[in-house]
């Protein structure tokens, strides 16, 4: 009488050949072009094939999965320029944002820039006061150390290190208000920028002359 499996037995042979069609399915093959362009099926894959791309195929031959080129250099260059340039739209579109936030058209940003060359206009006719008191001071010094040499005496050198200083104030002033007029200048060009793109954004066009009026200027 010939044996039979015990079911344990039958179930132990049927994991056994699951496991090994299993096996041979995960497996498989590639297909891939060689340098020369040709076609191969291998179970194998040369890494500079992988380069170019290849399949993985099933037992059954069909392809399963699909691995793609490695990119170019040109693709990668593209694709760097593409998320460079992404960047940049991101960007201008928070200063979109931050630019609309303090002003809704470009009038706004007009009347800003001129309460701002008012303001800064106000601190240079101050340092020009400061000067012109400094530059009396220097005068009454001057005159005095002048009358010294006519009658013959010698100037203290307290005398001379006033003077001095004096003229020294003046320059140190003078130069400030270059800079601040410099910085008038590099101040007027941001809002001229700001408000050439308020009008892209807005659809509007200023009204307002870019210079202050005259007769803003004559309050100064």
């Amino acid at each position: 009488m010939p044996h039979r499996p015990t079911t344990s037995s039958a179930i132990a042979l049927l994991a056994a050949l699951g496991i090994l069609v299993s096996t041979g399915a995960q497996a498989g093959m590639y297909r891939y072009k060689d340098e020369n362009g040709q076609l191969v099926i291998s179970n194998t894959i040369p890494q500079e094939a992988t380069k170019r791309g290849y399949e993985i195929l099933g037992n059954n031959g069909r392809v399963v999965e699909t691995v793609a080129p490695a990119p170019t250099e040109e693709e990668i260059a593209a694709r760097e320029a593409k998320k460079e340039r992404e960047r940049q739209a991101e960007l201008q579109r928070q200063k979109d944002k931050k630019l609309l936030d303090r002003y809704s058209h470009p009038n706004q940003a007009v009347r800003a820039m001129h309460r701002k060359v008012r303001e800064m206009e106000g601190i240079i006719q101050l340092k020009r006061g400061n000067i012109s008191v400094i530059s009396s001071q220097l005068d009454s010094e001057q005159s005095r150390a002048a009358d010294m040499e006519r009658s013959g005496r010698d100037v203290p050198e307290s005398s001379l290190d006033k003077i001095r200083r004096l003229e020294s104030q003046i320059d140190d002033i003078e130069q400030e208000i270059a800079d601040q007029r410099r910085q008038i200048e590099d101040m007027k060009d941001m809002f001229k920028a700001d408000i050439k793109r308020l009008e892209e954004v807005t659809g509007e066009k200023r009204t307002l002359p870019l210079e202050p009026p005259k007769t803003d200027q004559s309050r100064q």
